[in-house]
């Protein structure tokens, strides 16, 4: 019935890591012009590599008396700014008519009315022009985003102009390809035509929704699905190749969001380019606090270039420097912090992140740029997301809420070596070589008497440069088997190659969860074995289906299965126990039980029922009273199901109540 595997439980340790236990602390935004921050110098960047800045809120900012200063105090224009340090392009997003079509409300309240301005910028294209001029006489190229909508278009939401709205599958696309000739004629005609196009923006579902969905939704009774969608980069695409005539030189992007997800990009690039639209550049957001690791990036990024061959472009990301709010409105950002990298909200960990992205972008085959988004998108009141509504990107700007540049702001000169400055302030921005650690995480671990613990190999620590990575730890000697006594005994390492020491609280009690990796966190079974179909039971990745952390024991299948989750403990000390476990799930089953067998020579087995009742509707169940005698025992999952059942275990427990 059970496949056994020893597990030498009796050292048992439970570590953790939590980005509030790093003790590196954050910038306060009066204090943010001040900082003093280093910058590695990116090996091998190519000149022409694409250094730009999103900055399309720039003429409400300034509408409502916004004003930007530069690193020596003084009042000026952002584009001067942004030149003199190292920015080289320019990103304008494009709306058709951004005028609100009916009356806007949020908490009961109106916030606008029909006909008045949607906000977030008001981008129409006599503001793009008049914005572009303003880079081209400052020297920089021209990235026009079209979002072929009257507001926000992204993953969530790709509304159909207001004026295309009733069009069928035909005039919609004859409108795209004009509306998109049009505007780039016109942009050429008054000296500013783009050096390249982005046809629509964060097509992870497709655009202009409904006949360039590619999913159907609850409420969706019809879409035009992939081949909707095709059609419609086709006619925008024509557009731009129509507008730029025999002279050619606009290069055409496609833009996705979560850049690190590269079976969403294989899933919609697959059929772009079996259909052989028309396009140069596959562009990705990657904000890591939303889309993870910068390994994921260049994974994805890198496999990209290889099959599609075309150039790769990070098209938005950006970082805070503080986590003060400055108008009130909350904060869209949230802390970097995973289990092996981040980054403190600082002036450094912002100017250290985008000097990461840009090295894993250059590194990449056909990786040619970066654009940070928002780095203009100060606190002034009528620049915000919506007309009458506040702006949560403040704490993500390059400036701080008064308008001065930030040391941050160096980083696209820094990353060639060169730029380094300071401030009237007191701030300044310079290169570094090496970078050594000045912080670490919080490391608690629990050990049982007499028994040495298991310390971690490696932990987080923070580096100079407030960026977060594994460090190796050399712990100090010590005599555990002379602990008897229950309470916490502290021991101290160094994080190898410096001096920098660390410490760990280890808590001595027979209260210890012999279960490591009790959340699966590991990302696999490790000491669990299942009997069972391994296509019905296994470990899943999804933060919004687990208690704890981002794993759990999942399982479904779309028919009825049966299978047992066992995991078997030799070589702890007798007493009695209890197992304990977190599950939730959809219901219906015909049988779920925890167990405890094999804890005192016989058969017996003690059970407990599990009846789930809804996502993320999370129950505790707990087999007590396990009177272990031979110095072992066996718990696990048993599973019996109907067609379709589903639901998630986490977070086990196997603790000693008494000797």
């Amino acid at each position: 019935m059970f496949k056994n595997e020893v597990v030498k439980a009796v050292a048992c340790v439970s570590a953790f890591l939590c980005a509030g236990a790093v003790s590196a602390k954050p910038n306060t935004a009066v204090d943010a012009v001040k900082q003093q921050i280093l910058v590695a110098p990116v090996d091998g960047l190519s000149p022409d590599f694409i250094l730009g800045v999103d900055v399309s809120m720039l003429g409400e900012i300034e509408k409502n008396g916004g004003k930007f200063y530069n690193a020596q105090g003084n009042e000026d224009d952002l584009f001067a700014i942004l030149k003199d340090n190292g920015v080289n392009w320019i990103r304008l997003r494009l709306w058709n008519n951004p005028v609100n079509d009916r009356d806007v409300y949020a908490s009961g309240k109106v916030l606008s009315r029909k006909g008045e301005p949607v906000g977030g910028g008001n981008n129409d294209l006599e503001l793009d022009i008049r914005l572009a001029q303003r880079a081209k006489k400052a020297g920089m190229k021209i990235l026009l985003d079209f979002h072929y909508s009257d507001t926000w278009a992204d993953p969530s939401k790709q509304k159909t102009p207001a004026a295309w709205r009733g069009m069928n599958a035909k005039q919609l696309n004859k409108a795209v390809e004009a509306f998109t000739e049009d505007c780039i004629k016109k942009m050429d005609k008054a000296g500013v035509r783009p050096d390249m196009v982005q046809i629509g923006n964060e097509l992870n579902g497709g655009m202009m929704w409904p006949l360039g969905k590619t999913w159907k939704g609850r409420t969706d009774t019809d879409i035009g699905g992939m081949d909707g969608f095709v059609a419609l980069l086709k006619s925008a695409s024509k557009g731009v190749r129509r507008a730029q005539g025999k002279d050619g030189g606009i290069k055409i992007m496609i833009h996705l969001a979560n850049g690190g997800d590269n079976n969403l990009y294989m899933q919609m690039f697959d059929p772009i380019t079996a259909a052989k639209v028309d396009f140069d550049i596959i562009g990705l957001s990657f904000y890591p606090y939303w889309h993870g690791a910068l390994a994921d990036l260049k994974n994805n990024m890198t496999l990209c270039g290889e099959k599609y061959g075309k150039e790769m472009i990070v098209a938005e990301t950006a970082y805070a420097f503080t986590e003060d709010d400055g108008d009130g409105m909350g904060n869209a950002f949230v802390v970097y912090s995973d289990d092996g990298n981040g980054y403190v909200p600082s002036v450094q960990g912002q100017a250290t992140e985008v000097r990461d992205i840009i090295d894993t972008v250059s590194h990449v085959k056909n990786g040619t740029g970066v654009f940070y988004w928002e780095p203009d998108w100060i606190p002034v009141k009528g620049a915000g997301w919506r007309t009458g509504e506040g702006n949560n990107w403040e704490n993500q700007a390059m400036f701080d809420f008064t308008g001065h540049a930030l040391p941050s702001l160096a980083v696209f000169n820094l990353v060639y070596g060169k730029g380094a400055l300071k401030n009237r302030a007191g701030g300044s921005a310079s290169n570094a070589a090496s970078f050594a650690p000045y912080s670490a995480e919080k490391v608690e671990v629990k050990t049982m008497p007499g028994q040495a613990p298991q310390l971690p190999a490696e932990i987080k620590v923070v580096y100079e440069n407030d960026a977060e990575h594994p460090g190796d730890i050399v712990w100090d000697k010590h005599d555990w088997a002379a602990e008897k006594n229950e309470g916490v005994v502290q021991i101290q390492g160094t994080v190898k190659d410096s001096t920098f020491r660390v410490t760990a609280d280890v808590t001595i009690s027979s209260q210890v969860n012999l279960v490591t990796d009790p959340s699966w966190e590991s990302g696999k079974l490790g000491g669990w074995v299942l009997d069972g179909p391994a296509d019905a039971s296994f470990v899943e990745n999804n933060k919004s289906n687990a208690r704890t952390g981002k794993w759990t024991y999942k399982y479904w299948l779309d028919s009825s299965f049966k299978s047992i989750l066992s995991r078997t403990f030799k070589g702890i000390p007798n007493g009695t126990y209890t197992y304990s476990l977190w599950a939730m799930g959809g219901g219906g089953e015909k049988s779920i039980r925890i167990f405890a067998v094999d804890f005192d020579g016989t058969e017996k087995q003690l059970t407990t029922d599990v009846k789930n009742t809804g996502w993320k509707n999370w129950k505790q169940y707990t087999v007590s009273n396990i009177d272990v005698t031979d110095g072992q025992v066996t718990i696990g999952i048993c599973l019996d199901t109907n067609v379709g059942n589903w639901g998630n275990f986490d977070d086990a427990g196997l603790y000693m109540q008494k000797k």
